[in-house]
């Protein structure tokens, strides 16, 4: 998913969710971009969340083609604790319902990313983690699935049960709900029909993609295989160091990923640390030192101006005045000038000036 600051991010899915940030790494087709994975204990398949954070990324609009909210399996004890702690940490947009005869609690997430708890009485999680501020009994199980915005869902149907494994169980009102083969957590897929309504933006607050797991590598080849033989345009292998990907879309539009279940996330550091440094693969071990460096300058103040997003190697700076006009080339080169003193080398900057009084972003050579 998409989200804007990454220690707000942090805070809400650790502290008012209870759940362990079990990998800082970088988005590894833009490394100078977070990836933020949370789950449980040791990051179990049918746990894990993750976000690229940008701290100043527009707010998207959820729509048709996208998932329109992620769920989460509670003990069916467990509703009215959800409640009141979401209620304590004043969590936006709490609503509770009932959906297929289950309790349902739904709320946003600070960017505005809609999660629902739904009580479920199935297997429990699969490895708890025991320093969290959310008691056993009330943790937040794994996954329950998600419910994907269509304008139509024959095509998508047609996926789901033809190539993925997927059969339709039943309906409510517009909605349409799926179970995968699997006995295990994130069974379910929902459809809801929504003729009239847009196409989603993506933006902050939207979901990027969802993954569907596979055991390992072959079973995940012969997924790819069928996947091309029924005409969709299915990606080559990619390795993402925790997990092997293929990624495809749904005839809606919403971009489907199949992650391998190995080798996990302890390959890189203890189960003890996960979480606890920036882990890159070996391909980008080289640039460590820009990479960290640029996250680290996010917040800098200098003088009157502050780093609010940085991205390199040639860094790409966004900066935050008053009015785009008041920030000249001079002023520019003076803060070229101060970055270069404050990381002991010369710099060359392409900066973004962000008017406080506005949203959008006014380019300065």
């Amino acid at each position: 998913a998409i989200a804007g600051d990454p220690q707000r991010n942090i805070d809400f899915y650790v502290n008012v969710l209870g759940q362990r940030l079990v990998k800082k790494t970088v988005n590894f087709d833009d490394p100078f971009t977070y990836h933020l994975y949370y789950g449980d204990e040791v990051g179990s398949p049918g746990t894990i969340m993750t976000f690229f954070p940008w701290a100043h990324a527009r707010r998207g609009r959820p729509g048709n083609g996208q998932v329109i909210a992620s769920a989460y399996n509670i003990d069916s004890r467990s509703v009215d604790y959800w409640q009141q702690r979401l209620a304590e940490f004043d969590t936006h947009a709490v609503t509770r319902g009932e959906r297929f005869g289950a309790p349902v609690i739904g709320f946003d997430d600070p960017d505005g990313m809609r999660l629902e708890l739904i009580a479920h009485e199935g297997l429990p999680a699969p490895a708890p983690w025991t320093d969290g501020p959310v008691p056993a009994e009330h943790m937040l199980r794994a996954f329950h699935g998600v419910t994907i915005g269509v304008a139509d869902q024959r095509a998508t149907a047609a996926l789901l049960t033809d190539q993925m494994g997927y059969r339709f169980i039943e309906q409510e009102g517009m909605r349409y709900r799926f179970q995968g083969a699997s006995a295990d957590h994130g069974q379910y897929v929902d459809l809801l029909v929504r003729p009239d309504q847009g196409y989603g933006q993506m933006g902050g607050g939207t979901v990027h993609h969802v993954a569907f797991r596979v055991p390992d590598d072959d079973a995940e080849l012969a997924y790819q295989a069928a996947l091309h033989r029924a005409g969709h345009g299915v990606t080559e292998v990619k390795d993402r160091q925790y997990f092997h990907s293929i990624y495809f879309r749904e005839p809606s539009g919403t971009l489907f990923e199949i992650a391998t279940d190995q080798p996990g996330f302890a390959t890189d550091e203890s189960v003890a640390e996960l979480g606890h440094n920036l882990q890159l693969p070996s391909w980008l071990e080289a640039r460590r030192a820009v990479i960290a460096e640029t996250r680290e300058m996010e917040g800098l103040t200098l003088g009157n101006w502050q780093v609010i997003e940085a991205a390199g190697p040639a860094l790409r700076l966004e900066v935050q005045v008053q009015a785009a006009q008041d920030f000249s080339r001079q002023q520019g080169l003076a803060l070229q000038d101060r970055l270069s003193e404050h990381l002991q080398h010369p710099v060359e900057l392409t900066l973004l000036v962000v008017p406080m009084s506005r949203l959008e972003l006014a380019e300065e050579p």
